[in-house]
């Protein structure tokens, strides 16, 4: 039997990898209070933790992409799904610091494949005007992922205890690799295709192959010696630690600093859902003015000044909010939609400033990452992504380890103070990077 629109039926289940990517992610840092508390752990310890999974990201980062290239997208995904989500499931059993940091160590070892297979599974199912749409349905994975993350994870482990969280997400990884495995199959010979489908799909390949005499590459010592890309992967690492803190700590500081719960910081989809708004409004506007005539490397900078000069508002979420928002909240007191908002109205501050934060910075993170694009031959781009994402991922490193210092001697207002500036401190070395080059056509 044939299946009309079977690339369709691959990009959902790319779609649905995003998802439970970020929700086996997620699921430490909402629930740290509690297995912190479970297992003893200080706050160094947590961010040990952390950077165990942020270091085995970064090496799979620069591996990955050359293990999906020899082995194909079919085989790499389900050995990347299915690795992490093994991983996820162990993680159950953790005990102590360390057996917690092995459990996460092996599932950055997992996850960060997902990000090289996908774009890969792309260029071989889609022709050339279908790649943006279905690139964007898998990318929209990722807020999804952590809008569900809270409401998901907390409830179940409110419910089970935190363990039986990371066992049932887990458990739906390896689901979720039946019909991976039964839908992808070799494409010359794959059954289910119908003929026109079939005929797309050989227009891709077609014009993949076309393209690739005519460009070309860079080595890896190439393109270490190539300023815009040190540009790039300094930009993400000074930039990216924002995001992740959002991701590994903020959670942790709505219940150190404002009282919260447990059940509490579920409300943390709400900035999560923002920062899923942040990146389709990033890739619009930018989007907007190149089909203006504007040259795209120069927009795409143009757009992340407008990102960075939200950033400053970092400033302010430690510090107590105006009286004007507390006599706000003080008047929804008869509103039972708002009862939250009333009985917390300075940890509802903090999440507001934290949600247009993330939203400026998801919509600056998609201009810098569709920079790459702009500026790197197409040959080059997995070698070139995987670089500037170790980067980025070396940020995370650098941020865990400065947090839990500055927590544990001083508080979290030192990092909220430098986080307001580093978007606009790396923006200069973008600047200097893409505006000395000739600008693209649009």
């Amino acid at each position: 039997m044939k299946i009309p629109g079977l690339r369709w039926w691959i990009a959902g289940l790319l779609f649905l990898a995003a998802v439970l990517n970020y929700v086996d992610k997620n699921t430490l840092a909402l629930l740290a209070p509690t297995i912190q508390q479970d297992l003893g752990l200080t706050d160094q310890h947590y961010a040990n933790i952390q950077n165990a999974f942020q270091v085995a990201y970064t090496i799979a980062l620069l591996a990955s992409g050359w293990i999906v290239d020899k082995l194909g997208p079919r085989i790499s995904l389900a050995l990347f799904l299915g690795w992490w989500s093994v991983a996820n499931i162990f993680t159950a059993l953790a005990r102590s610091v360390f057996s917690l940091g092995v459990f996460r160590f092996l599932l950055g070892l997992g996850e960060a494949g997902n990000w090289t297979a996908s774009p890969k599974t792309v260029s071989e199912w889609f022709p050339a005007k279908e790649r943006g749409l279905a690139i964007g349905i898998y990318t929209a994975g990722t807020p999804i992922g952590m809008t569900l993350a809270p409401l998901f994870i907390i409830w179940l482990a409110g419910a089970l205890g935190w363990q039986a969280a990371f066992v049932a997400t887990g458990l739906l990884g390896l689901v979720w690799l039946v019909p991976w495995l039964l839908l992808y199959r070799p494409l010359k010979t794959h059954a289910l295709l119908t003929d026109r489908e079939r005929d797309w799909i050989a227009d891709a390949a077609a014009t993949a192959e076309r393209a690739a005499p005519d460009t070309r590459g860079w080595t890896w010592l190439g393109a270490f010696a190539q300023p815009i890309v040190w540009c790039l992967l300094l930009g993400r690492m000074f930039s990216d630690p924002i995001w992740f803190f959002y991701q590994n700590w903020f959670p942790k500081y709505l219940v150190s600093a404002h009282g919260l719960t447990q059940s509490d910081v579920k409300v943390t989809w709400v900035m999560f859902l923002a920062a899923g708004l942040g990146s389709l409004l990033g890739g619009w506007l930018a989007g907007r003015f190149i089909r203006r005539g504007g040259p795209p490397e120069r927009v795409r900078v143009f757009v992340l000044l407008g990102c960075a000069v939200f950033m400053p508002l970092s400033l302010f979420v430690a510090q107590a909010p105006p009286a004007a928002w507390e006599k706000l909240c003080a008047q929804l007191a008869g509103s039972p939609a708002c009862a939250w908002l009333v009985q917390h109205p300075a940890a509802a501050w903090s999440l507001l400033l934290a949600s247009v934060i993330v939203c400026a910075h998801l919509a600056w993170l998609t201009n810098i990452s569709a920079l790459v694009v702009d500026v790197v031959p197409q040959v080059s781009l997995g070698k070139v992504f995987g670089i500037v994402a170790a980067g980025s991922s070396l940020g995370a490193i650098l941020m865990n380890d400065a947090v839990a210092k500055l927590v544990k001697h001083y508080s979290y207002g030192p990092w909220y103070t430098l986080a307001a500036f580093l978007h606009l401190a790396v923006l200069p070395l973008l600047l200097w990077g893409v505006l000395r080059r000739k600008p693209a056509a649009a």
